[in-house]
């Protein structure tokens, strides 16, 4: 099987919008009365194209591409349905398929009739059989009668020949993996929909002006938009991992199928509400697009809700199986790290580590892996990296989280300065300091965050003025985490009181701890760590303590906020390993694991789905920054979904392992040997640190061109 690359996928999206605008016309045109003729002609415009003649060579990602711009017009173009026939009928059915001589519906069983979406343009409806597998059969559609609904055009119940036109026996799975993508079908032209009502909102949020304001502006507006965008956006990603799974083969395309299946299910009709919720009365009258695109989302999510599969849901499967959520494909060069590190890992687990010491590092683990350069893997082998790539460094940081591994400090620091001052420090400090980086062996603390300014570092009031050949240090900095052992402070100071705007006035500094004049005052966590307000009284400070330009600190600060976002998005390997505790509690009797179609089942999935929601959008924003078009969306995005899902987890976990979840010790039947209560604690610092979701939600508004 083949997978498109994304410029192909967008020449074919291009040209099917193109078709579509000749032969459908726009969204608003989906209730007219000769949808019927228009989707015919749509039909044999996608002969033309080839659009009927996918299956062969598996070409799933052009089908979802196509689907999606069927979506954005609200056009029921039945591609999936020929796509799925000529899957379980290859040779001459698949063939009448794709030549337009069998135009064929899928047939969807449901009050009593059979029920199908544009009947008037279809000739064959494809039956599939039910969970025990069967025979899949190709009938001629004998009569037809509307019945109006959600979808316009209506969907209809049909009457079919006796004889089947062609028909297979089919074992349960090969059938699961037909309605997989029939599932996957019906998802990619909801989202197709419910994106284009995104876009109409957020152009309208741009430009409507209300109580003297552009309502972009509002926050309630804004960030409802902003929670929209991540929804349509790992729905998106869900879908690109199920492709991938379709072209691999293997048995984890049905997991990956339903976990796009029911992010669509669950994000894709709160898109579109967003979006007319945003719109409000221009949106709901029906000259306007955004009515049609609410039955397209609605009635698709529905028509995919009818092809569940015998496997189950993303929680049956979970549970009944013996494996864990697939893992993001990352390419040949991150699976070979993946391999090495874990091997090395394998060879120095004493069985003891814990990521609860919030203090310090093991010593001897930093060392080992420091020795073959993988606490800094993107960093040059001459500073005691490995010249790998983004998303090698995103295996070292999944494995640390995942494994527990006992050096995350060093590799947060990494992230979070070493890679700034890689790019932005002197030669003097790059010799002295990026060894003690990829050894692990440096210790410092943040100075960013202010009493009255909090992570708001365009204004922050700690000053540093020029003192001959150095500069003198005075302000106060709160929440400095491990400031009472670390060595050495990085501090971002104004240096020009009077910059406009203010960022344009800001310095960062890298020093030494405990000079003349620097106090530190300990305060405790909810955590359990240890975090310091710091005092700047008089500190001087050589120039040589400058990182970067004078007052070019802000591009300092954002490159190293990018690195910081990077990590606290590993925060979704975390997750994984709880979920995979909790499914060995499940799966073993420990804590009960609920039966098909419980509530237990459901709860589960939907927590599997946020788990590979954020683990993706972490890939995304990783390979954002490796392609050079930096983090603005991406980073927030896995932010968001990561922290908020890290405190969601422990409420997930005592619904479905009851209240032993809040013990802090080792216990059988306690799910992660008692530190999940440590990381639902912890979690909130994931959360403020680096920008809270409010203000993350803020710059995906301003990424996005709503108004500030």
């Amino acid at each position: 099987m083949t997978i498109l690359d994304r410029d192909e996928l967008e020449m074919l999206a291009g040209a099917a919008r193109g078709e579509l605008a000749r032969a459908w016309g726009p969204a608003t045109t989906a209730g007219e009365g000769d949808a019927d003729a228009r989707l015919a002609a749509g039909m044999a415009r996608g002969v033309d194209q080839g659009w009927t003649a996918l299956a062969p060579d598996g070409l799933l990602g052009g089908l979802l591409a196509l689907n999606e711009a069927c979506g954005a017009v609200a056009c029921p173009l039945p591609l999936t349905d020929a796509y799925v026939t000529a899957v379980a009928l290859p040779g001459d059915a698949a063939g009448a398929v794709a030549a337009g001589t069998v135009r064929p519906v899928l047939a969807l069983p449901a009050a009593g009739e059979l029920l199908v979406e544009a009947a008037g343009s279809a000739t064959h409806a494809l039956v599939l059989p039910g969970a025990g597998g069967g025979a899949v059969a190709l009938r001629a559609i004998t009569a037809g009668a509307a019945r109006p609904g959600m979808a316009r055009p209506a969907w209809s119940a049909v009457e079919l020949a006796a004889e089947a036109t062609a028909s297979v026996d089919l074992a349960p799975e090969a059938v699961d993996r037909l309605r997989a993508v029939a599932r996957l079908g019906l998802a990619a032209r909801a989202l197709g929909a419910a994106r284009r009502a995104h876009e109409l909102a957020l152009d309208h949020a741009r430009t409507r002006v209300q109580f003297g304001r552009l309502i972009g502006s509002y926050q309630a507006v804004s960030h409802r938009l902003v929670d929209a965008e991540i929804g349509l956006r790992t729905t998106a990603l869900l879908l690109d991992e199920a492709v991938r799974a379709h072209a691999e083969g293997g048995g984890r395309f049905l997991l990956a199928a339903e976990l796009a299946a029911a992010s669509a299910r669950r994000a894709l009709p709160a898109a579109q509400l967003a979006a007319h919720h945003t719109l409000a009365a221009v949106g709901y009258f029906e000259e306007h697009e955004a009515p049609w695109l609410f039955r397209r989302v609605h009635a698709d999510v529905c028509f995919l809700d009818g092809f569940p599969l015998s496997a189950g849901g993303v929680g049956d499967q979970l549970v009944e199986g013996d494996g864990s959520l697939p893992a993001p494909d990352l390419g040949p060069a991150a699976a070979a790290f993946r391999a090495e590190l874990a091997a090395l890992l394998d060879r120095i687990d004493d069985g003891s580590w814990a990521q609860r010491d919030e203090e310090a590092d093991d010593p001897a683990v930093l060392g080992a892996l420091a020795a073959e350069g993988f606490l800094a893997p993107t960093w040059p082998r001459t500073v005691g990296g490995r010249g790998a790539s983004a998303e090698e460094a995103y295996v070292l940081g999944e494995t640390v989280a995942y494994r527990r591994v006992p050096v995350s400090h060093a590799v947060a620091s990494i992230g979070m300065v070493g890679g700034a001052l890689l790019r932005h420090g002197s030669q003097e400090q790059k010799d002295r300091f990026l060894p003690q980086f990829a050894g692990g062996t440096l210790r410092f603390y943040l100075g960013y965050s202010e009493p009255e300014v909090g992570s708001d570092l365009a204004n922050l009031s700690t000053r540093a003025a020029r003192d001959g050949d150095g500069w003198v240090l005075d302000g106060r900095k709160m929440w400095g985490t491990g400031a009472h052992r670390a060595d050495w402070a990085w501090v971002a100071a104004r240096t020009d009181p009077d910059a406009t705007p203010p960022h344009a006035g800001i310095t960062v500094f890298f020093l030494p701890t405990g000079l003349p004049g620097w106090e530190a005052q300990q305060h405790r966590s909810l955590g359990g760590s240890i975090s310091c307000s710091t005092f700047f009284d008089g500190v001087h400070v050589g120039d040589d303590a400058r990182v970067g330009e004078v007052n070019g600190g802000w591009k300092v600060l954002t490159s190293a906020l990018a690195g910081e976002r990077a990590v606290l998005a590993g925060a979704a390997a975390a997750s994984l390993r709880h979920l995979d505790e909790l499914l060995g509690a499940l799966r073993s009797g420990a804590a009960d694991p609920g039966r098909r179609g419980s509530a237990a089942r459901a709860r589960l999935g939907e927590l599997a789905v946020k788990v590979q929601s954020a683990r993706l959008l972490a890939v995304a924003s990783v390979r954002a920054v490796e392609g050079g078009g930096g983090t603005r969306l991406e980073a927030p995005m896995a932010k968001i979904v990561s922290t908020e899902l890290g405190e969601e987890l422990f409420g997930a976990v005592l619904d479905l392992a009851g209240p032993a979840v809040a013990l802090g010790v080792p216990a059988p039947a306690v799910p992660g040997g008692g530190e999940l209560e440590h990381a639902h604690r912890h979690a909130l610092m994931s959360s403020i640190g680096g920008g809270t979701r409010d203000i993350q939600r803020n710059l995906l508004a301003r990424a996005l061109g709503l108004p500030r």
